[in-house]
């Protein structure tokens, strides 16, 4: 009885997605969680939620559990992008494996994964600026410490560079419906 239960749900469970990604940056109070909103939003737009699936971590762990800085989520709001789910979490060894692409908002953050990467998951680590088109910068500036004009950069560096991964993940990396 319990078997056939069990048999019942798991038949309809979520599948797999084809493709994680992790945005990272310092704390995963400000960049990063920024990028999860923007790129979540586009995955949904495009109707890949099922196939492609993100998230966000920090480096460092000083804000574990937090909601992210007022100033991002006021930014992102006004975009129509919803942070209010989103808490700060520390990246952990098992989303070296985990996760397919890995994207540091900054060179910083970069040299910071690889040096916690395991050598057969080096080729995930990427700058997530690396997709953008309208943006010739290597690092998203963390606006923590500066005015909220430093959110909205932060909106446009990661839009840019979102619109184009998404784009980079339908056509490169996977085969997903609609193409």
């Amino acid at each position: 009885m319990i078997a056939d239960f069990l048999r019942r749900v798991l038949a309809f469970r979520r599948p797999e997605p084809r493709c994680r990604i992790l945005f990272v940056c310092m704390h995963n109070i400000c960049r990063s969680p920024t990028a999860e909103a923007v790129f979540r939003r586009h995955v949904e737009q495009a109707g890949l939620a099922d196939d492609v699936q993100c998230a966000s971590a920090g480096i460092y762990d000083f804000y574990l559990g937090a909601a992210p800085d007022g100033r991002a989520r006021a930014a992102a709001m006004q975009r129509g992008y919803d942070m209010s789910r989103l808490r700060a979490r520390h990246v952990t060894e098992s989303d070296f494996e985990r996760f397919d692409m890995i994207l540091a908002m900054d060179r910083q953050n970069m040299a910071a994964l690889g040096e916690r990467c395991p050598p057969a998951h080096k080729d995930k680590l990427q700058l997530l600026m690396h997709f953008a088109k309208q943006h010739s910068a290597t690092d998203v500036p963390d606006p923590y410490f500066g005015p909220a004009r430093g959110f909205e950069v932060v909106l446009d560096m990661v839009e840019d560079a979102c619109g184009e991964l998404l784009q980079h993940v339908r056509s490169a990396r996977l085969t997903l419906p609609g193409q």
